[in-house]
């Protein structure tokens, strides 16, 4: 009878593959746990969430006007859809200490201490640009929408067609605030050093107004929106980059400061 302790060993290279197919498997099952839980805690208040989120738009609306609903189910499916989102977005720690945990068993000790700081920034950073479009991108944007309606047509916003606007936005702004992090992680794992990436801010910089056109609905002012914070954050993780930067030992073979 074989030792499974010494099949282990016997060199399967399906073996790793399916350690980290059942590993995956397992954090999955975690976040959409996570999910589910805090949707069957949200959506008892679907009502003053859903409300909450309609304010930016309710508030430039003229007198006498509200949002309308151009479909049958839409009054169901837009409160069901909106504690759906709230459940996912409350969960992104959740989630993002799973992906970070799927991860870590690739790192070495010395990487495995940057996890928890790493997860905090994410999470901070993350809703610091769903904020940062709640509070500022969509009182300009949705003001501007409303200025700019011609006479004689009135303004009235599908619920569903809103809902699906909004998240795209807060996705959007969401996951680009983690630019800064995204540059630490660069640099910690030697893939590039701090001169290379201040060589290519030129590229950045298109780069961030391509990713604004192209995460943003189509209106200038949500695309500058996002590309000018994204631009920023990328000099802020710059900044902050030159304290983790990796041992020359451990960058690519042939790459320099100026690559």
């Amino acid at each position: 009878m074989s030792d499974p302790a010494s099949d282990s060993n016997t060199g399967d290279p399906d073996r790793p593959l399916l350690t980290h197919l059942l590993e995956l498997r397992t954090r999955l099952l975690y976040a959409g746990g996570c999910v589910l839980v805090l949707f069957l805690a949200v959506y008892p208040f679907r009502e003053p969430l859903y409300s909450a989120l309609a304010e930016p738009l309710m508030a430039v609306l003229p007198p006498g006007t509200s949002m309308i609903a151009t479909q049958v189910a839409t009054p169901f499916l837009i409160p069901l859809k909106v504690a759906l989102a709230g459940a996912f977005f409350l969960s992104v720690p959740f989630l993002l200490y799973q992906l970070w945990a799927f991860v870590a068993p690739g790192l070495y000790r010395h990487e495995k201490r940057l996890i928890w700081p790493l997860v905090i920034s994410s999470v901070l950073l993350f809703y610091l640009g769903m904020a940062f479009a709640y509070f500022v991108v969509f009182p300009l944007v949705f003001q501007f929408f409303a200025s700019a309606t011609p006479d004689g047509v009135s303004m009235m916003t599908d619920i569903g067609e809103y809902l699906s606007f909004i998240m795209t936005l807060f996705f959007a702004f969401g996951a680009s605030f983690e630019v800064p992090v995204a540059t630490i992680l660069l640099v910690r794992s030697g893939a590039t050093t701090r001169q290379a990436l201040a060589a290519k801010r030129p590229f950045v910089i298109v780069a961030a107004f391509t990713v604004g056109m192209l995460l943003t609905p189509p209106d200038i002012i949500s695309q500058v929106l996002l590309a000018v914070p994204v631009w920023l954050l990328f000099e802020l993780g710059i900044f902050f980059s030159r304290w983790f930067e990796a041992p020359a030992t451990d960058r690519p073979a042939g790459e320099d400061d100026g690559a």
